[in-house]
């Protein structure tokens, strides 16, 4: 039978034959798409004549497109539809797919062809986007170790291997921690709480198999929970294994792995003569240093860490007056917030979220795409990888711009977070390719879906990546799309967040699931009014753990990172209050995987420009001002890594920002 991952997909807009496609696929179709790469970087290699950028890069660029497909989709259901199956083939690949990445990086020939066209590059007519590609190519090769020889080569392929093997078994015990525990609660339990977390914690039972409802460990649901719920020997309990995540002392703990990771990191980057890895990291980024880093991190963390601890005092006498003494606890804070936002704002999260439904929210990112950018949605009915996956085709003037699929419930064999991924990426070379785009989230279901205001901001959140791939208008795939620094990568999503906050885009869309009624205008002032209510709580606890990360990766190697941890917590005084948005043992960002590693920063790093970029649209007058918008989309949103991200981001702004937008935005300018 012929294996549907290798054939023609003779499907609406070349989307995968999911139907058609089983586990036992992909295996052999790797191994073929693997051969086929490496005959095609053999030949490129092989070339006796000068290097020409299309005989060489061009032809890197087109020499992987059979293993781009097959991993597109793979890699994307591994990540939201896993399987006993595809978790073996995972562990199987990683150092597979590792090793293929140092034969090319290694390939001595090769490598002599691209260093042959940078010596020249000022010879070649080059335009803008070509030149960046080369010098892209060129520093993805260095810093691979195409300079390196003998042992010090050797040790460095063999370094990756075991990264990627890490970093694969880091994120599948996760998903095996949070797949394992759950808390049966009684209905007893559950009187009083929110109907739509009555109704969460009903389905979480039902998934499970359970006799009666259960809190999981996913955010959508803990979080509500550990709101409204005045059990607090049950928050205690739910919290403490939330946090707990990946340091059980059974077969699924990440300590040695983490400890062994950072280890590997540090021997890497001296391999390739870097004092640290973050060092080395941070090179190509936008901050370029540590000391960058760590600057921008510690000029938010006075201000945060001293609005945390006035609020922290504020709930501590609250509890005391519910006849609890003691401190006020970590599984404390989120009740005794919610209930002060009640008393300060008027504002109930629970009589929110009837006017926050998925579908309105969906609407709500789907019109501001279309006044902004002239997008349009038109549903599909095309067969998926799961059913609670949908697809829209996306256009803009009839032409067909991406396809768009949206996953947006939690479930047992999808990875913790929410993420956006393309299973294929915006490129001109060898023909117009139109990017598939995927916004994974972990939303409880229900019936109907109802969000917080928190899961609409990471609802808008993906979606503002998901734009960045669909608007990419690059010739090259190797800068399409979200190919870009880490620290720029976050901006387009975080700056979409603030269309959220536009108050005709929550009158138009905000509206009660059941009676179509908007939300209340005195509901909907309070609302914005309390946007910067406990930021400082998000604040510390989200540079808690870029403190750590940085840590981890600037300087010696911990021998514990938990005792490392615990060190870094105590010298920035943390507030007891208060844990670390993602402890290490799972801290996926920077363990699954090397993308955020020394990177988690980059979301306050983009957060920068975010504040500073829709201050663009503020000072035009209209958060939807047709001109702001088309730079917005010619300097940033098409342009990928077209351009070193200073330039398209001063070409859009006329200037680099500086960090008051951003303690503006948070409510943490008044604290000094």
């Amino acid at each position: 039978m012929t294996n549907p991952l290798l054939t023609d997909w003779e499907t609406d807009y070349g989307l995968p034959p999911f139907m058609r496609i089983k586990d036992e696929d992909f295996g052999p179709a790797f191994d073929a798409v693997l051969a086929e790469a490496r005959a095609n970087i053999a030949a490129i290699s092989a070339q006796t004549t000068p290097a020409g950028f299309a005989d060489t890069i061009e032809a890197l660029e087109c020499a992987e497109s059979g293993l781009d497909r097959v991993a597109g989709v793979f890699y994307n259901l591994a990540g939201a539809d896993s399987t006993p199956e595809r978790e073996a083939l995972q562990r199987d690949l990683a150092p597979k797919m590792s090793a293929f990445s140092s034969e090319v990086t290694n390939n001595r020939r090769l490598f002599a062809r691209i260093e042959e066209l940078w010596a020249r590059r000022d010879d070649l007519g080059l335009d803008v986007e070509q030149a960046r590609v080369l010098e892209l190519y060129r520093q993805m090769f260095v810093r691979a170790g195409a300079q390196l020889e003998g042992e010090a080569s050797e040790r460095l392929t063999a370094i990756m291997s075991r990264l990627a093997v890490l970093g694969t078994l880091f994120s599948q015990n996760l998903l095996a921690e949070e797949r394992a525990w759950f808390m049966a609660v009684s209905e007893e339990d559950l009187e009083g709480l929110p109907d739509f977390v009555v109704a969460a914690a009903r389905n979480a039972g039902d998934e499970r198999g359970a006799a009666g409802p259960v809190i999981t460990l996913n955010r959508s649901l803990i979080v509500p929970f550990l709101q409204f719920t005045p059990r607090r020997a049950l928050r205690q309990r739910a919290y403490e294994a939330w946090v707990a995540r990946g340091a059980n002392d059974n077969d699924f703990d990440n300590r040695a792995i983490a400890a062994e990771t950072l280890a590997l990191r540090q021997e890497r980057a001296n391999l390739l003569g870097y004092p640290g890895f973050a060092a080395f990291k941070l090179e190509p980024e936008m901050a370029k240093t540590p000391g960058a880093v760590r600057d921008l991190l510690m000029r938010v963390w006075a201000p945060a860490r001293a609005k945390a601890e006035a609020d922290g005092a504020v709930l501590e006498t609250m509890m005391h007056a519910d006849g609890l003494n003691g401190v006020l606890e970590p599984w404390d804070w989120r009740y005794y917030s919610e209930k002060r936002r009640l008393a300060e704002h008027d504002l109930d999260e629970a009589a929110l979220k009837p006017y926050l439904s998925l579908d309105a929210m969906i609407a709500a990112a789907f019109d501001c795409a279309n006044r902004l950018f002239g997008l349009e949605f038109r549903a599909l009915e095309t067969p998926l990888y799961h059913p609670d996956a949908r697809a829209w085709e996306v256009t803009r003037a009839g032409k067909h711009m991406a396809v768009f699929i949206g996953d947006y419930f939690a479930r047992g064999s999808k990875r913790s977070g929410a993420w956006c991924s393309a299973m294929r990426s915006q490129r001109k070379l060898g023909g117009e390719v139109r990017p598939i785009v995927v916004n994974v989230c972990n939303f409880a279901k229900g019936d109907p879906a109802l969000l917080s205001y928190d899961d609409a901001r990471t609802l808008f959140h993906e979606f503002g990546h998901a734009l960045h791939q669909m608007l990419s208008n690059v010739t090259h795939g190797f800068v399409s799309g979200t190919s870009v620094a880490r620290d720029f990568v976050e901006l387009p999503s975080q700056l979409y967040e603030h269309w959220l906050e536009v108050p005709e885009v929550l009158e138009k869309h905000a509206r009660h699931w059941k009676t179509g009624e908007p939300m209340p205008a005195d509901m909907l002032k309070r609302l914005l009014a309390a946007g910067t209510y406990d930021q400082g709580f998000a604040t510390v606890e989200f540079l808690a753990s870029a403190l750590v990360d940085l840590a981890f990766h600037d300087g010696p190697v911990p021998p514990d990172p938990m005792a490392k941890q615990a060190e870094v917590l105590t010298a920035i005084g943390m507030p007891h209050a208060i844990r670390m948005r993602h402890a290490t043992p799972h801290f996926a960002h920077v363990f699954s995987g090397d993308g955020y590693s020394s990177g988690y920063y980059s979301y306050m790093w983009s957060e920068v420009m975010d504040a500073d970029a829709f201050a663009a649209f503020e000072e035009a007058g209209d958060a939807f001002d047709p001109a702001v918008a088309e730079k917005l989309e010619r300097f940033i949103l098409s342009a990928g890594g077209s351009r070193p991200p200073e330039e398209l981001y001063t070409a859009f702004r006329g200037r680099m920002p500086g960090v008051e937008p951003l303690l503006k935005g948070r409510g943490l300018l008044e604290v000094n």
